[in-house]
């Protein structure tokens, strides 16, 4: 009886043990999540393809076309005038740009023309009887003859007789001197070639300027150049004469100018050539950086797209079906900053207009009908 009723415990405690145990497990056990299927929308365009202009784009920075570097050739002070030497100064063509204290010199010169003068005066006695022919214009000459203005034109030599007579007296020696002396003088003062405004200076009123000593620099400010470098496998697109459209940095101004100059020599290392492109604004400034659209040949059978669409560079996602994505192979023409042209997409295909983060081969989507 005492071993009936053990086993018959027995049986209950496991029952119960059982039972407990699915009772725990049945408490524990958590409903499985639920995933729903997510479809990704994408923006298409399609396929239309026509003829495309290679447009290529460059950038540099503005040079005034007509710029000189001021110099002195002589030695003194700079006087004072009535514009500022001074960067931003504007001077129209002839005027003054600065002056250099001549005094010492214009006397120096004054005394060569006076001996001059006085060997002139001298053979005259000389001249009204060897060569009385000739008396008058010599005559002429000394009546002419004013040391405070340009020397005239020595007369001209009827014969040798006359000319050795003439150099004989130191005359012809005398004379050349007197007209280096001018040209000397001249250089004291510099006049603007151009109209156009200073750019840079490196001395002021009252400075000793030296012989070779630079002064500043003096610009056209009507006239600019563009020196840009193309890649050389579009070295045949570039012509003397083709319109170029330039704009700033952030692209609100357009100017528009001409191809002027083409390098006939390619950079070696870079492989590229340089055009020289000529603008003309009231807004432009030196140094303005700009970029140039360069309008090259078109491509026939072609669309543009954004390089960002690429894949490895060779290929596109299409949608097929308005619901599969779909690689497919292209042929780029022409890589720019952000464009591409591309061959190779039939008319009415629908590709990407905009990239898409994770996209794969087969990949579900569904087309976003709003622009």
């Amino acid at each position: 009886m005492r071993k009936i009723i053990l086993a018959v415990l027995g049986l209950f405690l496991i029952a119960g043990a059982i039972l407990l145990g699915k009772h725990f497990v049945h408490k524990n056990q958590r409903p499985k999540p639920t995933f729903k299927k997510t479809i990704k929308s994408v923006f298409i365009e399609d396929v239309k393809n026509t003829e495309v202009p290679i447009v290529l784009t460059a950038s540099g920075n503005l040079v005034a076309k007509r710029k000189i570097e001021l110099f002195s050739e002589v030695q003194g002070v700079l006087n004072t005038s009535n514009k500022v030497f001074k960067p931003g100064t504007t001077y129209q063509r002839g005027e003054t740009l600065l002056s250099i204290n001549s005094d010492e010199f214009l006397a120096s010169l004054k005394s060569q023309k006076s001996n001059l003068y006085n060997l002139v005066t001298s053979i005259l006695p000389d001249i009204r009887l060897d060569y009385n022919s000739e008396f008058n214009k010599w005559e002429a000459f000394l009546k002419d003859f004013n040391i405070h203005k340009s020397t005239p034109s020595l007369p001209k030599f009827s014969s040798d007789k006359e000319k050795y007579f003439i150099s004989g007296r130191g005359i012809l020696t005398a004379y050349y001197n007197v007209k280096n002396l001018e040209v000397r003088l001249s250089k004291h003062i510099l006049r603007a070639p151009f109209t156009g405004v200073l750019t840079e200076t490196l001395v002021s009123s009252g400075t000793l300027v030296r012989a070779g000593q630079k002064l500043g620099e003096f610009i056209d400010t009507s006239v600019y150049e563009l020196e840009v470098a193309v890649n050389a496998a579009f070295a045949d697109l570039l012509q003397v004469g083709n319109k170029v459209v330039l704009s700033n940095l952030n692209k609100s101004k357009k100017y528009e100018g001409k191809v002027v100059r083409i390098n006939g020599k390619i950079d070696q290392v870079s492989q590229t050539i340089n055009a020289y492109i000529q603008v003309s604004n009231s807004d432009l400034k030196e140094g303005m950086f700009l970029e140039a659209s360069l309008v090259g040949k078109s491509e026939k059978d072609a669309i543009e797209i954004s390089r960002k669409l690429l894949v490895d560079n060779k290929m596109v996602y299409t949608v097929e079906n308005d619901s599969i994505l779909r690689l497919k192979r292209i042929n780029p023409v022409y890589f720019g900053s952000e464009k591409v042209i591309v061959k190779g997409l039939q008319n009415n295909d629908k590709i990407l207009s905009q990239p898409l983060p994770g996209a794969f081969e087969g990949m579900i989507v569904k087309i976003n009908k709003k622009k």
